[in-house]
């Protein structure tokens, strides 16, 4: 890792070192938190987590060749040199920002309420048509995840592409200091965190941040048709680029068509022309998405055929409309994070499906005081979806509002694990129901689905 001197490191951190003199000059080949990942040359963070402590594993990681360690406790008998630091998440914090600082290579940060996680692989698809492209792994996009993610680019990549996500006033900020984004773009601002963030004008203050650390001459590529979006004006002398369903916008979309699963097509227009495109994941929504990809990638001086290929090839990560076809049943899979906007889109996408189609639901998280109207409203949303039949799992879910004229509505207070819903299909199969189209819009895949 360039410049990554345990004694650097040290100076970067506010910590002081603790080891041999000749070891200050060597520079650790990577980063990490969790134990089982460190290997020769590494440095290991120890983090005191909530119920596993860090530091009980640094024996092992000395043991498995890593050349320091990050402490918060003074070690009696170090098994390796360690750098002793007040607090080991600013110490991460500190190296990623410096790090960031050591590699010239240009970084696209995306934020925003929904879709940041498809917008992301939209557009990292795009750029690796012509560029070495790392992108944030999942959804590691909070400031532990980004400094990770961070830690792994290495001078031969040529683009980042980081994910970058908040849930309160202040943290797009250090997000962004870390990130220094050359561009930034921003997806939407939606309905979620309102905990902390009371208002989609909250929301909006919150991730618009991330131009506190813009780089100079950088660009801003936004959401024109967002109605909070399109008030951003030109922010350090830098004129923002929109994108959108509306002609108004530099880049625009029309002769929008679903291809029910296979996907969506639509006709792309920028100002170097116009392209069709197939794009591979199902929804409206992906169309936003495709065009922020087009956006950054007429940006970054990739022709049109090449946009349209890295459009055309995306593929969909799990838990983020993922299609599993399971021989009985088509598995949509879209269960991470879910929100009213994304809910509403899963639903939407599932009405394009032939056979019996039948909703998974759960409880949205962070929804402030407006929790049980914004279930409601998606309860109604989906009785004008022609699906089959809802499940819902968890207290919130009984405001859903959907009525049993549409169809047969079934809830649960509790998580309930997906085993018992293969229960629910197997019996919807034995009743001659060939074909099940299931969508899952669990808040958390930790909570209520196995596997």
């Amino acid at each position: 890792m360039k410049n990554m001197t345990l004694a650097h490191i040290a100076e970067v951190c506010g910590g002081t070192y603790f080891g041999p003199e000749e070891k200050k000059t060597e520079e650790v080949t990577d980063i990490v938190t969790d134990s089982r990942k460190a290997g020769e040359g590494s440095l290991f963070v120890a983090i005191q987590g909530e119920r596993v402590d860090g530091h009980k594993f640094i024996p092992n990681v000395a043991s498995q060749g890593a050349l320091a360690v990050i402490s918060e406790q003074k070690l009696e008998t170090p098994p390796c040199p360690y750098i002793l630091v007040k607090d080991s998440m600013e110490a991460i914090k500190a190296m990623a920002e410096y790090y960031m600082q050591q590699l010239n290579i240009p970084v696209v940060g995306i934020t925003g309420s929904v879709g940041k996680t498809s917008t992301k692989e939209t557009i990292a698809s795009v750029l690796a048509q012509k560029y070495r492209v790392l992108k944030t792994d999942a959804n590691f996009n909070n400031e532990l995840g980004l400094s990770l993610t961070v830690f792994r680019l290495r001078e031969e990549d040529e683009m980042a592409v980081l994910e970058m996500g908040i849930d309160d006033f202040g943290q797009m900020h250090r997000l962004a200091k870390i990130a220094r984004p050359e561009t930034a773009v921003i997806t939407n601002i939606g309905w979620c965190h309102l905990e902390n963030l009371k208002t989609r004008d909250g929301i909006l203050q919150a991730k618009t941040e991330i131009f506190d650390h813009l780089r100079e001459n950088g660009h801003i590529i936004i959401n024109g048709d967002d109605d909070k979006l399109s008030t951003v004006g030109t922010v350090h002398g830098i004129k923002p680029v929109h994108f959108g369903l509306d002609e108004k916008n530099e880049y625009y979309a029309d002769e929008i068509e679903s291809q029910g699963f296979r996907g969506i097509s639509c006709r792309i227009h920028t100002p170097q022309g116009s392209f069709s495109a197939l794009i591979p994941i199902p929804g409206r929504h992906m169309v936003y998405n495709a065009l922020a990809g087009t956006a950054v990638g007429c940006t970054y001086g990739l022709t049109l055929e090449q946009i349209k290929q890295g459009i055309e090839t995306l593929q969909s990560v799990s838990g983020r409309f993922h299609i599993i076809e399971t021989g009985k049943y088509t598995v949509v899979d879209d269960c991470y994070n879910a929100n009213p906007v994304s809910m509403k889109a899963s639903l939407d996408v599932l009405k394009e499906a032939k056979g019996r189609k039948v909703a998974v639901l759960g409880d949205m998280g962070e929804l402030g005081t407006d929790e049980a109207a914004l279930h409601a409203e998606v309860g109604t949303h989906a009785g004008t979806c022609g699906i089959d039949a809802l499940y819902c799992a968890g207290p919130l879910c009984e405001q859903k509002g959907c009525q049993r004229k549409y169809f047969p509505v079934h809830h649960q207070r509790s998580s309930v694990s997906l085993s018992r819903y293969s229960i629910m299909l197997n019996d919807a199969d034995a009743s001659g129901f060939k074909k099940v189209y299931l969508a899952m819009g669990f808040t958390d895949l930790r909570r209520g689905i196995d596997g």
